[in-house]
């Protein structure tokens, strides 16, 4: 992830460190290659403009132009506005609901949803220690409960069997039922996607909304999309009023664009990332350590992360 957005960075901010000082026409000019940058990373047009708009006055700041070390200061307020539109901290998933405690993912066809569904229910049952019911709410995609059904079995994860010709609220209902009646503490519903947002869509999810109560409204969506991500965010913000996002396949989106997009577009935050195929490839977003992979370090912490989650003492 950012590869492509963390190269040309990196180019940008070399230039600048070569100078022993900097004039206002030399930040102007690498204000301007950032912008570039940005847009090539497939950040949004309205994002990267705000984004240069927040840093430009720092960057051409006396303080700056004559520190003993200018370039690094410029490196410092870009990485400051990152963390700033990126979230500024990790949030954590809202469990403060009298048991169960529902959350409902939702999101375009392929975005990932099924596959998140089961990787959020595994950290949950992991690190927060919840006894978890999935449950497929897809009637519509061939297959859909069956590949949920499998994701849990081999999980080890309880689900919701499916039962056939049962519709989406009547599926809500019995899988509340089940959960009071098993203890359950959370109840994570894989709504139904679509190839593009539409109206059908979004009035059931509204219906299952006004039935569950979710503590967590999550967005998946897949950040190779891009813009086209970002836009997505808004219409389901705009339409269900998401409460956070899951992006998916961060491990293959060298651009990065989606997630710097997201949530300064809907202001709502990037909770986890997908970062591989595996059931413990879902990691709590920390934007200072997002910005730091952009810039060009390491995100060794949510590797170790990972290992936490997958592997045992």
């Amino acid at each position: 992830m950012f590869e492509n957005l963390t190269n040309k960075l990196e180019a940008i901010f070399s230039k600048l460190k070569k100078s022993p000082s900097l004039n206002e026409e030399q930040v102007d000019s690498g204000l301007k290659e950032i912008r570039l940058a940005l847009l090539e990373a497939d950040v949004a047009l309205s994002v990267t403009k705000e984004f240069i708009k927040k840093i430009k006055p720092k960057a051409l700041g006396q303080e700056i132009l004559r520190s003993i070390s200018p370039g690094q200061m410029i490196v410092k307020i870009v990485y400051d506005e990152l963390v700033n539109f990126l979230g500024e901290k990790n949030q954590e998933l809202n469990f403060s609901s009298t048991p169960p405690a529902c959350m409902l993912l939702v999101g375009l066809q392929g975005s990932g949803k099924t596959t998140s569904a089961a990787k959020l229910a595994k950290l949950v049952e992991k690190k927060h220690n919840k006894k978890v019911l999935l449950v497929s709410l897809d009637v519509y995609r061939p297959a859909a409960q069956e590949q949920l059904k499998i994701l849990a079995e081999a999980n080890k994860i309880n689900h919701l069997p499916a039962i056939d010709g049962q519709q989406p609220l009547d599926i809500t209902k019995r899988a509340l039922n089940a959960a009071t009646l098993n203890g359950t503490d959370i109840v994570i519903f894989d709504t139904a996607g679509r190839t593009q947002v539409d109206l059908i869509m979004m009035n059931e999810i509204k219906q299952i909304k006004a039935l569950v109560k979710p503590t967590e409204t999550i967005l998946v969506a897949d950040s190779l999309t891009g813009q086209i991500a970002a836009n997505v965010a808004k219409e389901f913000d705009d339409t269900v009023d998401i409460s956070s996002i899951i992006l998916t396949r961060i491990d293959g989106d060298g651009r990065g664009g989606a997630a710097l997009s997201m949530k300064h577009i809907t202001n709502k935050p990037i909770k986890y990332i997908g970062v591989g195929k595996k059931i413990y490839d879902l990691v709590l977003t920390y934007p200072d350590r997002i910005a730091i992979r952009i810039l060009g370090m390491c995100f060794l912490v949510s590797l170790c992360e990972i290992a936490s989650l997958g592997i045992d003492e």
